[in-house]
């Protein structure tokens, strides 16, 4: 387990003092995070690296899974899609399914004095509320929610203390206090650690991708808003100009019913095309993804839609050139033409990997600035200052009028 204090070299020893500061402020107040999945995705990824640093910090914290059934993830796989802005439609039934889970699940917890609800799929637990703080976190993308949905799940918000969203626009009308707190990429775990060129190049050599030609990726779980049909399809566009490989990399999580059959119609559209590398990677495969990102060529992150986006600030991290859907909270982490390519179509980004793969040199000078960019603004370390001084202000609201 790494020690806070390996990150000084990163962010100043400065900000490591900081937040040691701030962790002795919460000395006698116990957190409690609770999500729907221990593995897949980037709020399960964020909390395996911030729960032992936050102890490290003097915080007592712990972390929750919330149980469920196929059932139960096939619903709030509907809540995910529609407050996306997908066209679904949740009957009364399914809504009273959801909340029973929930209710399940409160009578099986014990609640710590700070409670932080990660996403939809736990909402509902703050009926059991009783004197404590309850943080409710959004991680996806509500900037058009299906309203059926979110009026379903605005009673139960309205009764936290605050709301934390990761880009301004997907704040809500809201009773309660809201946050802007994006997330974040651990720059010392095995996804972003520097590895050597030797353990880079034997990762490709197994599985088969050859690194003397371009090789455009693009990590992510294969869901329908990751777009992957999509990106076969910029891709055909641009080999018609450029040589290339494409690799599509990820894999699913347990609450998320739709991974298989996105992963089906994927190989089914690249069968055909021996440049096209398919790459279902279970959970753990940190340096698979790590040493992928940093022998391509150019990343991908062409989302329709997207929360935040984790994998663009992972490979920004790496100084990869990276051309990425202009949604959520991804024009947060690039600026277009600066630290990175923001793109709103196919055709788009089949043009942007062409350029870039033509030009190197200002491939290379957006993966610089997009680096540095990452470092000032989206690290583990900022990321557990803004939380610890959310936790403080639940007690101490007067002393803290900016987060």
């Amino acid at each position: 387990m790494r020690a806070i204090e390996e990150y000084a070299p990163i962010v100043g020893r400065p900000a490591i003092d900081e937040l040691f500061f701030l962790g002795e402020k919460l000395k006698g107040k116990s957190v409690q995070n609770i999500n729907s999945t221990a593995v897949g995705g980037g709020v399960a990824e964020i909390l395996t690296q911030m729960i032992p640093l936050l102890q490290q910090l003097g915080v007592d914290a712990r972390w929750d899974v919330i149980k469920g059934n196929e059932r139960f993830f096939s619903v709030t796989k509907k809540f995910h899609n529609g407050l996306h802005g997908a066209d679904v439609e949740v009957t009364d039934e399914e809504f009273d399914f959801f909340l029973e889970v929930n209710r399940q699940n409160a009578a099986e917890m014990i609640f710590s004095d700070i409670v932080y609800v990660h996403d939809p799929q736990p909402i509902a637990l703050v009926e059991k509320r009783n004197g404590n703080k309850w943080i409710w976190r959004c991680h996806i993308d509500f900037s058009q929610p299906n309203q059926r949905i979110w009026k379903f799940l605005e009673q139960f918000t309205t009764r936290y203390d605050s709301a934390v969203f990761s880009a301004p626009a997907f704040a809500r009308q809201l009773p309660i206090k809201q946050v802007l707190i994006a997330p974040s990429i651990d720059p010392l775990s095995d996804k972003n650690k520097d590895l050597p060129d030797d353990v880079v190049n034997s990762m490709f050599e197994r599985f088969g991708i050859d690194r003397s030609r371009p090789i455009v990726t693009q990590i992510s779980r294969f869901d329908y808003l990751k777009d992957p049909l999509g990106v076969i399809k910029a891709y055909k566009l641009a080999k018609k100009h450029v040589d290339m490989q494409l690799v599509l990399a990820g894999g699913g999580a347990t609450d998320d019913p739709e991974g298989p059959q996105i992963m089906a119609e994927v190989k089914e559209a690249s069968e055909h095309d021996k440049d096209i590398f398919v790459l279902f990677l279970p959970p753990a495969s940190d340096l698979e993804i790590n040493a992928l990102q940093r022998g391509s060529t150019v990343i991908l992150q062409k989302s329709l839609k997207e929360g935040f986006g984790l994998t663009v600030s992972e490979a920004l991290w790496k100084s990869k050139p990276v051309i990425a859907g202009a949604v959520g909270g991804i024009p947060l982490q690039i600026a277009h033409k600066y630290s990175g390519i923001l793109t709103h179509s196919i055709e788009g980004t089949a043009y942007w990997i062409k350029q870039l793969i033509g030009e190197p040199e200002y491939a290379r000078r957006l993966g610089e600035f997009g680096k540095e960019h990452i470092k000032n603004n989206f690290l583990i370390t900022r990321h557990i200052r803004d939380y610890l001084i959310l936790f403080h202000s639940l007690f101490h609201s007067d002393e803290i009028t900016i987060l």
